[in-house]
């Protein structure tokens, strides 16, 4: 697997050509994230791109179909071509979300929450050991963003995961606008929920913008990261350390050199945070 450290970017379609170019040493990310979905294909443009970006930056690989937590089997022929292309690609590691978004009869295209009860957490402890048992390698969860709160939790979302991840081994993907978003929403603390997350598991960070309308908040990844969100990554780095961090935008995708630019103030804010 390859080594990930410093600051990355989301690769997205939009940027190819600029990455391709070549970014300047004193700007370019250490390593940038791809969607896996988008490259599970035998061939094509999609893929010779990446083979050539690839060359020149290390990867991790992020899914959004996993549905770990969902309740129709795991898909194993997803699973197969998620193993390959990890042995094509050999990311720093592979990650997906904690949630369910798939039923009996589709994709559902939206990552949804997992009732946090002691049940929900052994069915999904189960799929997470025939998920690594399937690729060969730790699998890496990403907290997800949630606008609603089920009857029947018996725990804290921090709880569920810090349990989750001593159970199964798997690693977690933090992020942290996530975190803010949810905090808003339900009216907890969100310095509350970094400080119980257990830290040695925690191999990436993710920050993103949001849709602040007051009386809820929409994660929303079209935004530049707000201050509030910013605070709370420097709260991350004095608690978890150097873990690697990038910025997610899918949504009203600037220019290259903005994120650049966004990526930038992450350093600044982290070496600040460290000294």
């Amino acid at each position: 697997m390859t080594k990930i450290s410093g600051f990355g970017l989301g690769l997205r379609v939009e940027h190819y050509a600029a990455f391709e170019a070549g970014v300047d040493a004193d700007q370019r990310p250490d390593w940038l994230e791809i969607i896996s979905e988008n490259y599970l294909v035998p061939g094509g443009p999609p893929l010779a791109h990446l083979e050539r970006i690839r060359a020149d930056y290390p990867v991790v690989m992020h899914g959004v179909s996993l549905s770990v937590a969902g309740p129709e089997p795991l898909d194993l022929a997803y699973l197969r071509e998620l193993k390959g292309l990890a042995d094509r690609l050999e990311p720093g590691w592979v990650s997906d979300h904690l949630c369910w978004s798939a039923d009996a009869h589709s994709q559902l295209h939206d990552l949804l929450p997992v009732p946090l009860t002691r049940a929900a957490l052994d069915h999904v402890a189960r799929r997470i050991a025939q998920v690594q048992d399937a690729l060969g390698r730790p699998l890496v969860l990403e907290n997800v963003s949630s606008y609603v709160r089920f009857a029947a939790d018996e725990m804290t979302e921090w709880d569920f995961i810090a349990q989750l991840l001593k159970a199964t081994g798997a690693r977690l993907l933090l992020d942290v606008n996530n975190v803010y978003v949810s905090g808003r929403n339900h009216g907890f603390d969100p310095l509350a929920y970094l400080d119980a997350l257990p830290i040695e598991p925690v191999v990436q960070i993710h920050l993103a913008g949001h849709e602040d309308r007051g009386d809820i908040v929409i994660d929303t990844h079209d935004h530049p990261v707000r201050d509030e969100v910013w605070q709370l990554y420097e709260h991350a780095v004095r608690r978890f350390g150097a873990v690697p961090t990038m910025i997610e935008r899918d949504d009203h995708i600037p220019p290259l050199e903005s994120l650049l630019a966004e990526l930038n103030v992450a350093r600044r804010l982290a070496r600040e945070a460290q000294a």
